[in-house]
């Protein structure tokens, strides 16, 4: 996604610095093509050489430099640029950008960039909540740029709150997002992922494989394309996708309930979750102690949430259900996107070798009315674009 994409980091005064060198690390594997740039005070840091090493490119501080090809270098590198990521970002740079100051290489490619522009604010708890850092992080923003929230934990100065860079992975998905093309902006788009659990007492439930990879895939491409969307999710593993609402239940009827909240607003609704279809008809309150025979256990229906979808959208949704089978794939979904009246449903078969529960890759099969398209083996990222590309062909047709 980042191959061959011209970008830019920016590096200010800050103990954050060194976390860039993994970043730059992260971006080469990628193929991008890194350039770094640092502040007078970032050299007292880290070393240029370390990002020199790491790029394969000039790392450059001093504007006036004489060691310079025939060319204006900061304008030369701001027409050249698909990203300039500003990380660590320290008060001092914030405001100057704020003010388009241009003392430094930084500030004055900085100024030149008509790319798009990311802030990592990483300072002081106390200076990041100062009213004049806050305003010139709102200004930023008013001028077309992203500012990326900092993390909590405990800083170097010893204080603990708000003011820590996010992780170089954090950073990384943000140049993917920014670098994305927008053919979904404007969209809201609701995915639900994830196992359910159907609590039998306090010790035990009923539950099944799901990971929750095929719908955390689907969420996060969506966002990269521009879409505003919830995830609504089981208990996962999975850390929620950047720039993602992440809607956390538990059971059938936690999900059932947080998707009627959120879905007359939607404009796109994938149904991901593998939703237990049965729940232990009474839930005991104390755990149940194993005894000398058999046990048995009632159990009721929860709620099918995809057909109380089918049965309520409202004009222009489109609803996107999953079927995981093991036998007559075909037919059972066939008869299930007719059955809860929906657009489409993706179909795979948990028999099939590297698909199903657990895996990162699936094969699967599209199913409309009218059009069956069935996808080779892939990564579940690269199944989740070509769902969407899907999508957006139908809406439109």
């Amino acid at each position: 996604m980042l191959q061959g994409k011209k970008i830019l980091l920016g590096v200010t005064g800050s103990i954050a610095a060194y976390k860039i060198a993994s970043l730059a690390s992260m971006l080469k594997k990628q193929r991008a093509d890194v350039t770094v740039i640092m502040t007078k005070n970032a050299v007292n840091f880290i070393n240029p050489i370390t990002f020199e090493t790491l790029t394969g490119n000039r790392c450059l501080v001093d504007t006036f430099d004489r060691n310079f090809e025939f060319q204006v270098e900061h304008v030369s590198l701001a027409k050249q640029a698909d990203a300039f990521l500003v990380a660590p970002a320290s008060a001092d740079v914030i405001a100057k950008a704020v003010h388009g100051l241009a003392d430094d290489m930084l500030t004055t490619t900085l100024l030149a960039c008509t790319c798009p522009k990311l802030f990592a604010p990483a300072m002081n708890t106390r200076m990041y909540r100062n009213p004049i850092v806050q305003d010139n992080l709102r200004t930023l923003v008013r001028y077309g740029m992203e500012v990326i929230d900092p993390a909590e934990g405990y800083l170097a100065c010893g204080d603990t709150g708000e003011g820590k860079m996010p992780e170089p992975e954090t950073l990384c998905e943000y140049l993917v997002k920014a670098l994305t093309p927008k053919d979904m902006a404007g969209l809201k788009v609701l995915v639900t992922a994830g196992p359910t659990q159907e609590k039998i007492d306090p010790v035990r439930y009923i539950s099944n494989h799901s990971t929750g990879k095929m719908g955390y895939a689907v969420a996060r491409a969506a966002m990269l394309r521009g879409a505003e969307v919830t995830l609504i999710s089981g208990r996962t593993s999975l850390q929620p996708p950047v720039g993602v609402h992440t809607v956390p239940v538990l059971s059938a009827a936690d999900m059932a309930a947080a998707v009627k909240e959120a879905a007359p607003e939607q404009d796109i609704i994938v149904k991901a979750a593998a939703v237990a279809d049965y729940r232990p008809a009474q839930t005991a309150d104390e755990k149940l102690k194993k005894g000398d025979g058999e046990l048995s256990l009632a159990l009721a229906r929860t709620e099918d949430i995809l057909a109380w979808l089918g049965a309520h959208r409202r004009a222009g949704q489109f609803l996107c259900g999953f079927s995981m089978e093991t036998e007559h794939m075909l037919e059972n979904s066939r008869a299930k996107l007719r059955k809860k009246k929906i657009d489409m449903i993706v179909a795979n078969n948990l028999k099939q070798d590297g698909a199903g529960f657990g895996t990162d890759t699936n094969a699967v099969t599209i199913l409309t009315e009218d059009e069956t398209t069935e996808l080779p083996l892939m990564s579940k990222e690269d199944v989740a674009d070509r769902l969407l590309d899907n999508i957006l062909a139908r809406r439109s047709s």
